[in-house]
């Protein structure tokens, strides 16, 4: 707003007036100013010098821009002004706006406390009741001065904790993950609750992109029959495994990673990487998952169906012979059918979204094989999985061997 003049109007015309009526009594003009500002109390003479030459401008004796062209010039500026801070208010404010339903209070509540500075509580408010958002200054200051509700105590709490979970989990948890992790550590809360509260913390869960095909058909190789058939479920662990391998691009070239997979439990029982998809991948996977599961006191016993597609590493004469000298039953899926090996592409798919893509971009080798060890620990002991009742693969083994142990005594005594 600009400064008012400390001179009143008519003060100003009759300053104007009498140097006109009195200049032919002085040597000069200037002197004539002087004179009337003495008489009339005006500080500095330059003030009236000033109200002479803009009257000469008003009546047309002088060039230059006259009073009512500087107020309309003021009031255009003014004008501008406001139209460009409502443009950056309905940018800002372009999240909720774009909605049919109108924002909870609470949403504009805290959109006001964020731009307030910027733009002023009064012009946020009036921007966004002319574009159908209605709230008043008053609702604003009501609701900074009264106690925070039950609810908004209880929310405030509750988005700490999802905080903490997202951020200790890659930050790809979405609300239902989110959901079920709060019910684990016993939070009683509704899921759409977690859902509110995500989207007022800007959070979201990862999601997929498009896969890209790394394995290729050998078709000299003879291959085994499809043994699973599509059917992706097993009553115990060590009973059917499936297999494939991806590939991550980094700074020093293409780096390839291999898993198995425990179709029971959803677990990653063997994982390797290497620079080269030669059959030397593939087989350090399967040795990893037989040596975990040797350490960890349950090794694979005959029967069990290790079931992969039809890429030239798991048709290949040294693969094969590796299955039958561990005794494990080959299985090989369709050529080009995806669906074949659903599972693992799943757990491919998760492995890429949740830890290549959003940690990237990767440096070499070793970065991604300590990346990936990392990620397949937090995969196996904390990640929820919905296939296998929101728990961690691990916490779903360790049940089902306790459980048959248990039996085991039970029926020796």
């Amino acid at each position: 707003m600009a400064r008012q003049s400390p001179y009143p109007p008519e003060l100003r015309r009759r300053a104007v007036r009498m140097v006109t009526e009195v200049r032919p009594d002085y040597p000069s003009e200037w002197s004539a100013m002087k004179a009337v500002a003495t008489k009339l109390g005006v500080k500095h003479a330059e003030t009236v010098r000033s109200w002479v030459r803009q009257d000469q401008v008003d009546t047309g004796t002088r060039s230059g821009t006259t009073t009512e062209e500087s107020a309309e010039l003021k009031r255009l500026r003014r004008e501008n002004a406001e139209l460009r801070r409502a443009n950056e208010i309905l940018k800002a404010a372009a999240g909720f706006l774009r909605g049919r339903a109108r924002p909870a209070t609470q949403v504009l509540i805290a959109f006001i406390d964020a731009f307030k500075r910027v733009f002023g509580v009064e012009p946020i408010c009036r921007v966004l009741s002319e574009h159908g958002t209605k709230i008043a200054p008053s609702t604003y200051y009501a609701a900074k001065s009264r106690p925070a509700s039950a609810r908004r105590l209880r929310d405030e709490r509750l988005k700490n904790e999802i905080t903490r979970i997202y951020q200790a989990n890659y930050r790809v948890y979405g609300a239902r993950k989110i959901w079920w992790q709060l019910q684990r550590e016993g939070h009683v809360v509704a899921r759409c609750t977690v859902e509110r509260l995500m989207r007022e913390l800007g959070l979201q869960g990862a999601r997929r992109g498009r896969k890209i095909r790394t394995t290729m058909p050998d078709q000299a190789h003879e291959r085994a029959g499809d043994l699973l058939r599509r059917d992706f479920t097993a009553d115990a662990p060590n009973r059917r495994w499936v297999a494939d391998f991806t590939h991550v691009p980094t700074w020093a070239g293409v780096v390839y990673v291999a898993f198995v997979v425990d179709i029971f439990s959803r677990a990653v029982v063997g994982w390797s990487a290497a620079t080269n998809k030669r059959t030397r991948l593939v087989l350090d996977a399967l040795d990893m998952a037989l040596w975990r599961r040797d350490r960890a006191g349950h090794p694979v016993g005959p029967g069990l169906v290790h079931h992969s597609d039809a890429g030239s590493q798991y048709t290949s004469f040294r693969f094969t012979a590796h299955l039958v000298e561990a005794g494990i039953d080959a299985s090989i899926g369709t050529v080009g059918d995806a669906l074949d090996n659903a599972l693992m592409e799943s757990t491919i798919g998760l492995y890429k979204t949740e830890l290549i893509k959003p940690c990237g971009p990767w440096k070499n080798l070793t970065g991604v094989e300590l990346a990936t060890a990392e990620y397949v620990d937090w995969y196996n002991t904390t990640r929820l999985h919905g296939e296998i009742g929101h728990v961690p693969p691990d916490e779903y083994e360790t049940s089902y061997f306790q459980e048959h142990t248990e039996l085991q005594v039970t029926a020796t005594t």
